[in-house]
């Protein structure tokens, strides 16, 4: 089987992507008939309950491998209904744990959704169609309160990983519906991850949907998520364990973001070759990448397509098809420069060309000695006659053959891989990521083989949320400004107020420096009229009339 072209393949993208928000989607709450059983692995991590699908024309059966999470339907019954049930690897453990897993869901999450949808693959050519299914892989949204923590596993690589705490957040659309995990501590690294019962999207597309919410304005840090294989463990999960697919928004800086697709092929991880920018701003939004049996992909942001191509020709997985015949040569004649210079003109004789020119009514001066002075040479004038560098004209190449293209030949290395999409054994999803500045919440996570069914579960989730919690978002930012804007204001209004109580103080001071200048010159005054009263008195004390009527 060849994969489809890209062009036939972005058709079919479209076209599944045209029923954007409209659809119906599924009830928002888990029926009675829904209810599942959960059952503790041997590691001490809770696994996820196995299901499998009830149709109309036959009974349902029980998938006897333990800790799984699928949920099939068949596209020619339409809308059923799961039945949950699971198999524990130890007994007792399964019993305990039984009561708390009430209302959740045969794919894993707690209070998850029944939904329509189909979607299933396209024929290939030459491959014989088979009876599709929809399988649910996995789904969590947190609506079982602390019960996640039995669900997922905290890495112990490394003892200073961050941690997770479930809430909605300071703004959403319902307080309980809308928790999800949260990163909570600043600068971290953080690990966490969940498992299920381990498939194979061979022959069928693989859709990878979760949302994250980064409110706290995310300066630098990622909001990925990670599909791993099986045999991961979990509790030594780091950033260098092997895993399938990375997928999701990394800001760092307001122009460096980007939606990472990161696809891991023989071993070796590539990225995809396209630039997709993620949403830069404190709102929701839903990420969305299918990988479909075709080799094409699709990249979602809300529910809408983003990049759109084919897996062997967006990632370098494999040689090129087409390279350089190694052993061509551009001949020696060929001629590669559509004009020259013609041949045939010539220099004008009378053409000056330079600049300056030495002085000819210079003389030698007398006393020159060139044995002393070396040899005399008349200074250099700017010549009257100078027409500047001269230049033959340009005329078009009569010989000129055109650009040489090195000519191409079948890579004998290339060879197609129609299963460049297919991963076996997927069994664990990770959040294995970095934030400076924390307070990103991750939500609503699906894996399927439906299309049309994730697109669903996105509009009866984010789709529900994006409004209130928008409408939410802008009237606390518009209190939180309308603080600031007071507090703002009370600062002005005390600088203001201090700087007028220095300049009274200032102003005082000087008040009573002229009042003590003031008092000053009266001092003064009034010692200058004393000193000559006492002038004039006599020696003895008396004035000079009174001293002569005595004599």
């Amino acid at each position: 089987m060849r994969c489809l072209p890209a062009l036939a393949a972005m058709a079919v993208l479209l076209a599944t992507s045209a029923g954007g928000q409209s659809g119906e989607g599924p009830s928002h709450r888990t029926t009675d008939n829904q209810k599942a059983t959960g059952s503790t692995t041997d590691s001490g991590t809770t696994g996820t309950p196995e299901s499998t699908t009830t149709d109309s024309t036959a009974d349902s059966a029980t998938d006897s491998t333990p800790t799984s999470s699928v949920t099939t339907e068949s596209t020619s019954l339409g809308r059923e209904r799961a039945v949950g049930s699971a198999t524990a690897r130890d007994g007792s453990s399964a019993t305990a744990e039984a009561q708390h897993e009430e209302n959740v869901s045969a794919t894993a999450s707690a209070g998850g959704r029944d939904g329509g949808g189909g979607g299933g693959p396209v024929s290939s050519p030459g491959q014989p169609r088979q009876e599709w299914r929809r399988r649910v892989y996995f789904r969590e949204e947190f609506e079982d309160g602390d019960g996640w923590k039995k669900r997922w596993v905290q890495s112990k690589h490394w003892s200073s990983y961050g941690n997770f705490q479930l809430t909605a957040g300071r703004f959403y659309g319902d307080k309980e519906k809308d928790k999800g995990l949260q990163t909570s501590e600043d600068a971290k690294f953080y690990a966490l991850s969940a498992r299920f019962k381990p498939f194979s999207n061979e022959g069928q597309s693989l859709v990878v949907q979760f949302s994250v919410k980064h409110e706290q304005g995310i300066d630098c840090g990622g909001g990925y998520v990670k599909l791993f294989p099986e045999d991961l463990d979990q509790e030594n999960m780091h950033s260098n364990s092997t895993y399938y697919v990375m997928f999701g928004p990394d800001i760092c800086g307001m122009g460096n973001n980007k939606v990472h697709v990161i696809l891991n092929y023989k071993g070796k991880n590539h990225e995809i070759n396209k630039t997709i920018k993620c949403r830069i701003n404190k709102d929701t939004h839903l990420y969305t990448l299918i990988l479909r049996p075709d080799c094409t992909y699709g990249v979602k942001i809300d529910n809408q397509l983003v990049a759109v191509g084919a897996l062997e020709d967006d990632w370098d997985f494999l040689p090129p098809k087409r390279i350089k015949d190694p052993y061509a040569r551009k001949p020696r004649k060929w001629d590669e420069r559509p004009q020259i210079e013609d041949p045939d003109d010539k220099k004008p004789e009378d053409w000056e060309d330079f600049e300056k020119i030495p002085d000819p009514d210079a003389k030698k001066p007398n006393d020159w000695d060139e044995a002393m002075d070396g040899e005399w040479e008349p200074p250099l004038i700017p010549n009257l006659k100078y027409k500047g560098e001269w230049k033959p004209r340009i005329i078009d190449n009569p010989n000129y053959k055109g650009e040489w293209v090195h000519p191409e030949i079948d890579n004998p290395k290339y060879k197609a891989d129609p299963n460049i999409y297919r991963y076996y054994n997927i069994s664990v999803l990770g959040l294995d990521i970095w934030q400076v500045k924390s307070g990103s919440i991750f939500d609503n996570f699906l894996l399927t083989n439906d299309e049309e069914f994730a697109e669903k579960v996105g509009n009866q989730t984010w789709g529900i949320r994006k409004d209130p919690e928008r409408i939410w978002r802008e009237a606390y930012e518009a209190e939180e400004k309308r603080k600031q804007q007071e507090e703002t204001k009370k600062k002005i209004e005390a600088k203001e107020e201090e700087e007028d109580e220095k300049k009274y103080a200032v102003e005082l001071e000087e008040d009573d420096e002229e009042d003590e200048d003031a008092n000053q010159a009266e001092l003064e005054k009034d010692k200058e009229l004393k000193e000559e009263e006492n002038r004039d008195v006599g020696g003895n004390g008396t004035t000079g009339v009174e001293g002569r009527d005595e004599l």
